[in-house]
């Protein structure tokens, strides 16, 4: 694999440890745990799983040498540091014992079930140290949740000699984890499943999981680059523009970059849903603040959109409620009508104020919130141009607003969204650190015989030595929802807390933000590095130059 210089200097970088996780381990178990909500249906439904303590590794003076194989699965969308958990993972379980062989599934869960598999050598591993991108053995989106997956998963596990499974991913993919984990249990097949918590939105998160891995690289990468458009905004002085950026269940992104960056307004998902507001209110207030700078001379600025909040417009998101259970059941004689007789077909079967909504909606939107789901049953919000729809919804009221003298400047949009930019950026040294501390620990509680277990790394704003290293049960972190027209066991999302430090401190500054142009350009700020890395000049001009 060809390398570029911030790779090879990159990949002599040496992840950060906590003190735990140096030498030999054991383990110091907790309390009994029980899920955040519908104990009683998660217990029934996890019988053999669930109720385990939350565990932490302790320094240990007997070395552990037990013999295991392990496969590992990268499932769902990337996130930067997944290859640092995979490095970490193979690391310790050769520390453990050098005959232990480590598998990966070739493009995520499936390759479980297909029996696609590559054995991952020393040679192979260090290739991949410290870079981003999930390309060592790929990702996919398979959901595993039926016996016959789980069944045909079991043929290749004893072909390998396999212990155990760790399956990177996020709240679904560790929810499928889980369901592994307890049908390999209540079988007792000898198979040990561990989850690693990934994702970029931050949404996987609780009392014991305090970051998702990828969140951090992933805000510094759109930090710089919202930071690189808000000082072209703060020169050019004649364009508003609208970033979006990911976060479909949840508004940590939004947030964090706003923190950084000090746009002129962010709006916050939560926030919306929580005081009821429609999407014309939402107008109105971004066309207040686009008003305002305009009688200051200031016709230009930014806004940070989350990539899900057409879904936490309370209307909209009933509207979506009732869309799923809609096609959930009545698919198959939606799906084959041409485009106007689907809406008319939606229409007539949606209650009176859905329909409504509905029939109000731009005729684009409407269709992208009537198209088939991803694979968790989610509508696809990220195909869905929120930052264009509230610029033309910006544009047509302040044009109505120039009719009645209400406003007096000039409006040109910009539109962005950034989204696959920052999910296979190079690993911040946070995440380096973090994720190869999560692979450790995954191996260890492999070791000590855990199954239906996260790895989690706590302490997370000490000096790494300092972190805590353990598991938890994921079926602590599980509650009923409903999805794709049934109820199920899904891990709880974390949601940006409206009376929580961070958002607290967003909105204290937020009206300053919005009339004054107070912007943070971050920079680059997920690097360091030598000369030689960070003083190149670009390859063009290198190949102009050259004799």
């Amino acid at each position: 694999m060809e390398k570029s210089a911030l790779q090879i200097a990159r990949s002599a970088y040496l992840p950060k440890l906590p003190k735990a996780l140096q030498g030999a381990v054991k383990i110091k178990e907790g309390e009994p745990t029980q899920s955040v909500d519908n104990q009683k249906e998660i217990k029934e439904l996890f019988p053999n799983t669930y109720g385990m303590p939350v565990v932490e590794f302790i320094p240990s003076e007997t070395k552990n040498n037990c013999k295991m194989n392990v496969g590992v699965i990268l499932s769902g969308g990337q996130a930067p540091g997944g290859h640092n958990v995979i490095t970490g993972l193979f690391d310790q379980i050769k520390k453990i014992n050098p005959e232990n062989r480590l598998y990966g599934f070739i493009l995520g869960p499936g390759g479980l079930v297909d029996h696609n598999y590559m054995e991952l050598t020393k040679e192979i591993v260090d290739e991949y140290r410290n870079t981003g991108g999930f390309d060592m053995i790929g990702s996919g989106r398979t959901k595993l949740e039926k016996v016959d997956q789980f069944e045909k998963g079991l043929e290749i596990i004893k072909k390998l000699d396999i212990q155990a499974i760790v399956i990177i991913g996020g709240d679904d993919s560790n929810t499928n984890a889980c369901v592994l984990a307890e049908y390999y249990a209540a079988k007792k097949y000898g198979v040990q499943v561990i989850g690693c918590p990934k994702t970029i939105d931050g949404d996987l998160k609780n009392s014991q999981i305090e970051t998702s891995f990828g969140f951090d690289t992933a805000t510094k990468t759109y930090a710089e680059l919202i930071g690189n458009i808000e000082r072209d905004c703060n020169s050019a002085r004649k364009y508003w523009h609208f970033i979006k950026v990911m976060g479909r269940s949840a508004s940590h992104i939004a947030l964090e970059c706003a923190l950084q960056c000090q746009p002129n307004i962010c709006l916050i998902s939560e926030e919306v849903e929580k005081k009821n507001m429609t999407l014309n209110q939402i107008v109105d207030q971004l066309c207040e603040a686009i008003a305002y700078r305009a009688e200051q001379g200031k016709n230009f600025g930014t806004v940070i959109i989350p990539e899900g909040l057409i879904e936490f417009i309370p209307a909209i998101g009933r509207l979506i409620q009732e869309l799923n259970d809609l096609l959930a059941t009545h698919g198959s004689e939606y799906k084959d009508l041409e485009k106007e007789e689907q809406r008319r077909y939606i229409i007539s079967h949606l209650s009176k104020e859905n329909a409504a909504t509905f029939e109000t909606l731009p005729k684009g939107v409407a269709r992208q919130l009537s198209l088939d789901r991803d694979p968790h049953g989610n509508v696809q919000v990220s195909l869905i141009e929120t930052e264009k729809l509230l610029s033309d919804m910006c544009e047509a009221r302040l044009e109505q607003w120039k009719k009645d003298g209400k406003y007096v400047g000039k409006f040109a949009a910009q539109y962005h969204f950034f989204g696959y930019e920052g999910r296979c950026a190079a690993p911040s040294n946070f995440d380096a650190d973090y994720c190869y501390a999560l692979g450790t620990s995954a191996a260890q509680l492999i070791a000590n015989g855990k199954t239906g277990y996260m790895a989690i790394v706590k302490n997370t704003t000490a000096p790494s030595d300092e972190w805590i290293a353990g598991g938890v049960p994921i079926t602590m972190m599980m509650n009923i929802e409903r999805r794709n027209g049934e109820n199920k066991p899904v891990i709880r999302k974390a949601l940006v807390e409206l009376d929580g430090k961070p958002f607290k401190t967003f909105a204290a500054m937020r009206d300053r933000w919005a009339k004054e142009t107070d912007y943070v350009y971050p920079g680059p700020i997920q690097y360091w590095g030598p000369t030689d890395v960070c003083d190149k000049p670009t390859m063009t001009l290198e190949l102009e130059q050259s004799k």
